[in-house]
């Protein structure tokens, strides 16, 4: 009787905690923006090659959405920004059109779509992309290739162990920190970026981003996770 007690006030901790955290939730339109995926011909003689699945980033924001679906409601503005260039060229590889299945993700999840060729673009849609003095950024969450100091968004896409296309934490002082809710939720879901990157969000944009201090691994069934030893979220 003690434990089906106990059982029950847990589950009711637990409901609690979950409306509590939806309550918090600032106003405005939740972010996500999805990187290129890297290509075979550049990675098939590594030992740890990198995307062997074509959706890798696009998987993990799907799952992302989705909680964020639950938690939001189903007209709740959510927009992706992908980067086009990258699945175009994998769709060129795995003989695909991989537009076209991101295009289902956006028609499953009621989700405001727009795909982007550079970072500045990325940075256009931040500040510009809805008027902001009525629409307010309320998260912003990063899939993709990442280091210490940037989100490379087509990193082995078409240079070897390269980029063509990122955002690098020196650009990020061209944010308008104005366009992010108050408590605004940002996170990077990449590699590296708690060990510096974050600093230099916080210190543009006014908001906290939490990154990962060491690698992470995009998985199946699940969000991210972390793999370096003593690996941890921070912000």
């Amino acid at each position: 009787m003690a434990k089906r007690l106990l059982l029950i006030i847990a589950i009711v901790v637990l409901v609690c905690a979950q409306r509590t955290s939806a309550a918090n939730v600032p106003q405005g339109e939740w972010i996500v923006v999805v990187g290129g995926v890297s290509m075979h011909q550049w990675e098939q003689y590594k030992t740890q090659p990198h995307d062997h699945w074509w959706a890798n980033f696009v998987h993990a924001a799907r799952i992302r959405t989705e909680e964020l679906r639950a938690q939001l409601g189903p007209n709740a503005p959510i927009t992706w920004l992908v980067y086009k260039p990258g699945y175009l060229e994998r769709s060129k590889q795995d003989g695909v059109d991989l537009i076209a299945n991101i295009n289902s993700v956006r028609d499953a999840y009621n989700l405001h779509l727009v795909y982007f060729d550079n970072g500045s673009q990325v940075i256009n849609y931040l500040n510009n992309g809805q008027p902001r003095t009525e629409l307010k950024i309320a998260g912003f969450e990063y899939f993709g290739h990442s280091n210490r100091a940037c989100f490379m968004f087509d990193y082995s896409n078409v240079v070897d162990s390269s980029s063509k296309a990122w955002l690098h934490e020196t650009d990020l002082t061209r944010i308008d920190r104005r366009a992010f809710a108050k408590g605004a939720f940002v996170k990077s879901w990449g590699c590296h970026t708690g060990e510096e990157m974050s600093r230099y969000w916080h210190a543009a944009t006014g908001t906290r981003m939490w990154g990962a201090l060491g690698k992470t691994q995009f998985m199946d069934d699940e969000l991210p996770i972390l793999t370096s030893e003593g690996g941890k979220w921070v912000n």
